[in-house]
């Protein structure tokens, strides 16, 4: 069988709120076709066609936007095997000082359209565990339910268990006409080996501040002020924190404040890192000091943890490649649910 025609044997994929284009590429690794993909952020919509260019790439609000549209991706024959929902998780972050009145928290709602017109085998679901709490979910449910799917209960999972070097904990749900399919996740996922910072971190030019890679426009190093560089010199290295600060270099609101200790702090080389935000590069957003240099993590290193290829190109500017990187789903996240997807794909029969 040439190679062409065994693309053709592939399942086939949509990405709602597709972002950068993180679990098209997971999908993609797996030997998944995605058909087509959505998203509203012109930037990110750069950066997925960067590394997507043969991927029909629809950049609009999903409120404006039909599912029959999409109709013609599916080839004559087939059926859409999976249907992607990663919508954007801050309306159910608890750093969400907006919460319960954010605009954005019916987003995951629209995925039902799409779901009732397209008629995926499967959809799959992740966000932040804030959403278990949500009224959202039981009226995604409710509405799943009307239109003929069995949406699982919430399953937690911790990206770390999943390949990717970094504690990220997530909220994944499968929907399938097909009850048993959707409550797949029930027997459990795959428990890998925990990947370090080190694992993540191997190859990378050593940086000082303000220093960059000239092989790798992504590994450059913020220029740090002086007062930073200075408290960086008192926090230990691999796993030290603000409270290895020394009273005169103490920041004024941490004083006698046991609180926010990862401010400052630095990663651990034989850990996983911990969760990556958009302010993965910045010092005061938590520990994303390198473990060993006296700096904060590079965006290319924030990529790596969020188990990007190297290959992969970003867009835009190193605040919003941030912001991309920050909000990604991890790319080793998806290649390896990706046989939870197979089997769950396979139990739904032609009459479902």
């Amino acid at each position: 069988m040439d190679n062409h025609s065994h693309k053709r044997s592939w399942p086939i994929a949509i990405d709602l709120f597709c972002g950068s284009g993180a679990v098209t590429q997971g999908l993609k690794t797996k030997h998944f076709k995605v058909v087509a993909a959505v998203d509203s952020d012109s930037t990110v919509c750069r950066t997925y066609r960067a590394n997507h260019a043969n991927v029909p790439l629809y950049r609009t609000d999903i409120r404006r936007l039909s599912p029959s549209s999409m109709l013609k991706h599916i080839p004559t024959g087939r059926r859409l095997d999976l249907l992607v929902v990663c919508a954007p998780c801050q309306p159910f972050s608890s750093q969400n000082r907006n919460k319960g009145n954010d605009d954005r928290e019916d987003l995951i709602l629209e995925s039902v359209k799409f779901v009732c017109e397209l008629k995926p085998k499967l959809v799959f679901f992740e966000n932040v565990p804030g959403l278990h709490n949500s009224p959202v979910l039981a009226l995604l449910r409710k509405r799943l339910s009307k239109a003929g799917y069995a949406l699982s209960d919430k399953f937690r999972v911790d990206a770390a268990t999943l390949g990717v070097p970094q504690r990220r904990l997530r909220c994944i749900m499968l929907a399938s006409p097909n009850a048993s399919a959707a409550d797949i996740f029930g027997d459990g996922l795959p428990d890998l080996p925990k990947k370090t910072v080190r694992e993540a971190f191997a190859g990378f030019q050593s940086l000082k501040s303000g220093e960059a890679s000239e092989s790798d426009p992504l590994h450059f190093a913020r220029n740090h002020r002086d007062i930073a560089l200075e408290r960086l010199k008192y926090i230990r290295k691999d796993g030290g924190d603000r409270f290895d600060l020394p009273p005169h270099l103490e920041l004024n609101c941490h004083k006698g404040y046991q609180g926010h200790p990862d401010v400052y702090g630095r990663m651990k080389w034989d850990d996983v890192a911990p969760t990556l935000t958009t302010g993965c590069t910045d010092l005061t957003r938590g520990r994303f000091a390198h473990p060993e240099d006296d700096r904060a993590i590079t965006l290319r290193e924030a990529a790596a943890l969020q188990t990007f290829p190297d290959s992969f190109r970003f867009k835009g500017s190193p605040k919003e490649i941030a912001m991309q990187i920050g909000n990604a789903v991890p790319v080793a996240m998806v290649e390896n649910l990706a046989p939870v997807f197979r089997s769950a794909i396979k139990m739904v029969n032609p009459g479902n």
